[in-house]
């Protein structure tokens, strides 16, 4: 029994399409590689409730050997509600990841302190 020929032009299609699937998937992994490359990361390693008024944050930031990056943290209450809010400057060094511990003042007693985002400069 002979094999059914596909219709005329229905190659054509199928060449298009695999050349649209393969730049578009080259589009995505550059994007997702621009947006990353050499910006600071980091890891919060944990937190611990002072008192009514503070919590210290430790974190670890990792960024360009040489690199100055600025960290904000937030102290956070039992509804997810910001109770203290402050920005640290990590100085550049040879090193490329640096671990610290912050103290964040709060207005009421806190649960968990947080790294919401780290920046360069």
């Amino acid at each position: 029994m002979p094999v059914p020929r596909p219709a005329p032009g229905a190659a054509t299609w199928w060449v298009v399409a695999t050349i649209g699937i393969l730049l578009g998937s080259a589009m995505a992994i550059w994007w997702g590689l621009a947006s990353t490359v050499g910006k600071p990361t980091w890891t919060v390693m944990g937190y611990h409730v002072i008192d009514d008024r503070s919590v210290d944050v430790t974190y670890l930031v990792s960024r360009q050997p040489g690199q100055d990056v600025t960290c904000t943290l937030h102290a956070l209450d039992t509804r997810f509600a910001t109770v203290g809010l402050i920005e640290v400057q990590v100085p550049a060094s040879d090193t490329s990841s640096v671990r610290r511990t912050t103290r964040v003042r709060t207005t009421t007693r806190a649960v968990t302190g947080v790294v919401q985002s780290c920046r360069t400069g």
